[in-house]
C-alpha cells in the first residue's frame, strides 16, 4: 500500500514516511493542497498516520503508528506523538515533548520537555456538546517539565504549574501549582517534587538529573 500525500507539503531533508500514511488532508471546508503541511527534517512517520493540512511539525518528529494529528497544530523539536494518539485542532506543543500511546488533546499547551504518559486525556467543553466551546474555557495550559501519568484527566482551562507531577489515574478539576505532586480524583498536592525519593537509591531523588 502506498501513501497519499496531497500538495503542498514539505517534509524535510531525512524524513521518513513508512507507508500508508495520509500526509495533507484537508480539514473539512477546505481542499486539497489549500493549506501547507510541514514537516522539518530527519522526522519518522509511521504506517496508518494521518497529518492533516495546516499543521506545522518541527525537526526530529517522530510518531507511533495510526497516529492522528489534525490542523493548527504547531509542534516543537525532537517531539513525539505515540501510537492511535490524536491531536485534534489548536495545540501547541514546545520542544523535546513527549506525547504517549492512545493520549487525546485538543486547544492544549504543552511547554518544553512535558512527559505525558499513556492513555492521558485533555478535555476542552465543560459543558459538552456546547455549541459555544470554542470561546469557553478552552484546554489546558502545561508548564515546563510536566510530568502527567497514564490514564490521568485534566479538565478545560487548568494551568499546571512547571515541574509538577500529576499521578497516574488523577483528574485535574483545578490548577496546580509549580513543583508539586498532584494525584487523585479530583487531583489534590500531596507533596512537593523535592521531598520525592528515588527507591533504588540512585539518585539523591527523581528529577534532580533535570537540575544539572
Amino acid at each position: 500500500m502506498e501513501s497519499r500525500i496531497f500538495d503542498n507539503v514539505t517534509l524535510g531533508e531525512g524524513t521518513v514516511v513508512h507507508p500508508p500514511c495520509v500526509l495533507g488532508f484537508p480539514p473539512r471546508g477546505r481542499s486539497g493542497g489549500e493549506l501547507p503541511l510541514v514537516v522539518g527534517p530527519n522526522g519518522v512517520i509511521r504506517p496508518f498516520s494521518t497529518l492533516y493540512a495546516g499543521t506545522v511539525i518541527g525537526a526530529r518528529f517522530q510518531c507511533g503508528q495510526g497516529a492522528s494529528i489534525r490542523e493548527e497544530n504547531v509542534i516543537g523539536d525532537d517531539c513525539s506523538v505515540g501510537t492511535h494518539a490524536v491531536l485534534e485542532y489548536g495545540n501547541r506543543i514546545g520542544n523535546r515533548t513527549r506525547i504517549h500511546s492512545g493520549c487525546f488533546l485538543e486547544q492544549v499547551t504543552l511547554g518544553d520537555e512535558v512527559f505525558v504518559a499513556p492513555n492521558v486525556v485533555f478535555t476542552d467543553d465543560p459543558h459538552p456538546p456546547c455549541p459555544r466551546y470554542k470561546e469557553c474555557k478552552g484546554g489546558a495550559v502545561v508548564e515546563d517539565r510536566v510530568k502527567i501519568g497514564a490514564n490521568a484527566t485534566v479538565l478545560p482551562g487548568v494551568r499546571i504549574g512547571r515541574g509538577s507531577l500529576v499521578g497516574a489515574g488523577s483528574v485535574v478539576t483545578h490548577d496546580v501549582p509549580a513543583g508539586v505532586v498532584v494525584a487523585g480524583s479530583p487531583a489534590r498536592v500531596v507533596k512537593r517534587v523535592e521531598e520525592l525519593t528515588c527507591w533504588p537509591g540512585w539518585y539523591e531523588r527523581p528529577y534532580a538529573w533535570e537540575e544539572k
